[in-house]
C-alpha cells in the first residue's frame, strides 16, 4: 500500500481499469513544455550496484503505483527528489541550484530506497520507472508519493544499466526506443501499463535512443541526438523527423563512464517568474 493507494500488477488482466475510476488517480492534461522534464534531476541517489541488485533480478515485476491526487503546487515551484548517497558535494551543489529556482526539495532519507535519474522517464503524462541495478521498488514508491498527481508505473530493466539506456522522449508523444530484445520488451511493458498510446521511433542502436527533446518557443521542436559518426544508421532515422531542429552531439568519451546525453543534463520548465 502507498498512502492508501494499491500497488497493482501490469496489464489489463491484472486489474488496471481502462479509465479513471475508484482506486485510480485522475490524470492531469499533458504538460505543454519540455516533455522530458527531469524532475528527479541528477540529485537522485545512485547507490552502488551491489546495493541495488534486488531491483533488477528475475523477481522484479512491472507495477502501477497508485496514490491519491493532491493539488498542483503553486506556480513557480516544482518538487524534486533528493538523497545523499552520491558524493555529498555534488548533492549540495545541485540542491543549491534547484533552491535558487524556488523548487521544493524532497529528501529521500529511506536507506532502503534507491532511485537513479536514468531510470525515470517522464512523458508529460506519467512516469515510467525502471527497476534496475540502481533503482528499486522502494525508490519508485517514494517518487509516486512525491508526484501524487501523475501515474507512476515500474518497468523491469534487464541487460542494461538503466531504463534510459535504450529509450527516451523524442517529442511530446514520441518515445525513441532501441532495437534490442531488452529495449523492445521494456517498450511492450510500458504500452501495457499506460492507457495512452504513444508513437514510437525505433533506432538500430540502443545507445542512440537516449536523446534530449526540448520545446523551445522561439525554435519549436529541438532534438539533441547522438552524432552520425557514432551511430550513422540511427542518425538516418532521426533525420526523418522533418519538423524537428536536429542537433547532433558527439558523446563517445562520456560514454566510457556510462554518461549518456540525459545523464549530462537537467531540464527545467522555466517560467517568467523564475
Amino acid at each position: 500500500m502507498l498512502n492508501g493507494g494499491a500497488v497493482r500488477p501490469a496489464g489489463r488482466a491484472g486489474g488496471c481499469p481502462a479509465g479513471p475510476g475508484p482506486g485510480r488517480p485522475q490524470r492531469p492534461p499533458p504538460l505543454p513544455a519540455a516533455t522530458e522534464r527531469f524532475h528527479t534531476a541528477s540529485v537522485c541517489a545512485r547507490r552502488s550496484e551491489r546495493m541495488g541488485t534486488e531491483a533488477g533480478g528475475a523477481a522484479a515485476k512491472p507495477r502501477r503505483l497508485a496514490a491519491r491526487p493532491v493539488p498542483q503546487p503553486k506556480r513557480g515551484t516544482e518538487r524534486t527528489v533528493s538523497r545523499g548517497r552520491c558524493p555529498r558535494l555534488r548533492v549540495e551543489a545541485m540542491k543549491r541550484v534547484l533552491e535558487s529556482l524556488n523548487l521544493n526539495i524532497v529528501e529521500m532519507i529511506d536507506e532502503n530506497a534507491t532511485l537513479d535519474g536514468g531510470d525515470v522517464l517522464f512523458t508529460g503524462r506519467e512516469f515510467f520507472v525502471g527497476l534496475s541495478r540502481r533503482t528499486n521498488q522502494r525508490g519508485a514508491e517514494i517518487l509516486a508519493d512525491t508526484f501524487k498527481d501523475y501515474a507512476v508505473s515500474t518497468v523491469p530493466v534487464h541487460d542494461a544499466l538503466h531504463l534510459k539506456s535504450f529509450c527516451s522522449m523524442a517529442g511530446p508523444n514520441l518515445i525513441a526506443i532501441g532495437s534490442s530484445e531488452a529495449a523492445q520488451k521494456a517498450l511492450k511493458t510500458m504500452q501495457q501499463m499506460s492507457d495512452h498510446r504513444y508513437d514510437k521511433l525505433t533506432v538500430p542502436d540502443d545507445a542512440a535512443a537516449n536523446c534530449i527533446y526540448l520545446n523551445i518557443p522561439s525554435k519549436g521542436h529541438v532534438l539533441l541526438h547522438r552524432a552520425p559518426e557514432e551511430y550513422p544508421e540511427s542518425a538516418k532515422v532521426f533525420e526523418k523527423l522533418k519538423d524537428h531542429m536536429l542537433i547532433p552531439i558527439a558523446n563517445t568519451e562520456l560514454d566510457k563512464v556510462d554518461g549518456s546525453l540525459t545523464c549530462c543534463s537537467v531540464l527545467i520548465n522555466k517560467t517568467s517568474e523564475l
